[in-house]
């Protein structure tokens, strides 16, 4: 018996000394099955800059799970998709993709992860369901069976796989300005903007309002910048007037201004739809001319001059006044005019009183001349400043003379004097 039990202790103490025999688990799989979804909502509308929500879901699983001995375990599973990379392409879709494929990491085995992707919906979206690809790329191990226990072969595949993407464009009302007519308007003035506007959009809006809205810095600036027209069914067309004015810093040309509609939806949102922008023609400052008619004058005078004045612009002009600006030589207690009502190309006729001083050089000077006048909306506006020509000429001979008959007359009382004392004394003698 105590054979029996030194046997089993020696046995014992040999099987403890044994090192134990590492056991690994291997899969039978396919790998990753990757899919994309929205996540939150689908809907959008044409025309708005859009964030898509885009989830990333493994859902790759293993078929069967083997324990093997002798191997070395590895620390990533054959179905994690690592370093992955998601990209949206749009397809057929109308929009417009603006970020770059983004890397999201690495995905187990029914994890996911999300990554947001900037976009555009175009301004003629229709509605319905598009689907973009979404491109999806990532590494995995495949499962292969390790042959030796003390040496591990990392191998690693690359995998881009596509999937679809489901969005909606919901309906709304989408514009389209058929017709754009400004009344005359010029560089400095204010003046009206009236718009035809149809629904191209497959939604009808109820209590709308079009909204004519400054286009960035344009220098045409909507005074009235709404107009409620109520329904605005699908197809409808709708006219619609705005008060505007234009910045005295702008030029002869086209600017954009932008329309839009807030109305009510079908589900009783108030939405707007996307812009519309349009161009609209702004003409030259009203200008004018001034030519001297009647001028005559000569150092140390007074006279009226009579001045020709012309409209040059391209739009009427109504209680117009001139004025000139007197500075030496010439002084004036008379130097405004009013010229009325001028039509592009008419002209008016002015008047001024002049005084020019004595020591006035005789040679041409220019004036300055403004014309202060109302536009069509009553607006008082100002011209820009120019010229008028004004010519001081030499005074004629005879003025010169008549200056010195004094100092003749004086002459000639003197020698008659001195004649008269040389009789009378002759006689004495």
């Amino acid at each position: 018996m105590r054979k029996y039990q030194i046997t089993v202790v020696i046995s014992l103490l040999i099987l403890s000394c044994v090192l134990p025999v590492a056991a690994v688990s291997t899969y039978l799989t396919n790998g990753p099955v990757m899919s994309a979804s929205v996540y939150g909502s689908n809907e959008f509308s044409a025309g708005q800059d859009a964030v898509i929500s885009v989830v990333i879901l493994n859902s790759g699983t293993y078929i069967d799970k083997f324990v093997m001995d002798g191997t070395i375990d590895r620390d990533d599973a054959p179905t994690t998709a690592k370093m992955v990379t998601v990209g949206i392409e749009p397809g057929p879709a109308p929009v417009i993709i603006k970020s770059d494929p983004q890397n999201i990491g690495d995905i187990p085995s029914q994890g996911k992860a999300t990554t947001k992707i900037s976009a555009k919906i175009t301004a003629d979206a229709t509605e319905g369901e598009y689907s973009l690809p979404v491109s999806i790329r990532y590494t995995h191990r495949p499962e292969t069976g390790q042959e030796v226990a003390d040496y591990l072969q990392n191998k690693y595949n690359t995998t881009t796989v596509m999937v679809p993407l489901t969005i909606k464009i919901k309906p709304q009302v989408r514009i389209e300005v058929v017709e754009v007519t400004a009344d005359k308007l010029t560089v400095g003035t204010g003046g009206y903007v009236t718009l035809k506007i149809r629904n191209l959009g497959f939604e009808d809006g109820k209590k709308a309002t079009v909204r004519l809205l400054r286009s960035g810095t344009s220098p045409v600036i909507p005074s009235d910048s709404s107009v409620f027209i109520g329904d605005f069914p699908q197809d409808g067309i709708v006219t619609c007037r705005y008060k505007v004015s234009v910045s005295s810093e702008a030029e002869k040309q086209t600017y954009p201004v932008d329309v839009a509609v807030t109305y009510e939806n079908r589900e009783g949102d108030v939405v707007t739809s996307a812009r519309e922008t349009i161009g609209i023609v702004v003409g030259e400052k009203v200008s004018f001319t001034a030519t001297p008619e009647s001028v005559a004058i000569t150092p140390g005078s007074s006279e009226i001059i009579v001045v020709r004045y012309t409209n040059t612009g391209e739009i009427p002009v109504y209680a117009a006044q001139a004025r000139l600006c007197a500075v030496e030589p010439f002084t004036s207690s008379d130097n405004t005019a009013y010229l009325g009502d001028l039509q592009p190309g008419e002209s008016a006729t002015a008047r001024f009183a002049l005084v020019t001083g004595n020591d006035a050089e005789v040679r041409e000077y220019e004036l300055d001349t403004e014309v202060r006048y109302r536009d069509a909306h009553e607006n008082s506006q100002m011209s820009d400043t120019f010229r008028v020509p004004v010519r001081v000429n030499p005074k004629p001979a005879f003025a010169a003379l008549a200056g010195m008959l004094p100092f003749i007359l004086l002459i000639v009382l003197i020698a008659a004097g001195a004649g008269y004392y040389y009789l009378v004394m002759k006689k004495k003698k």
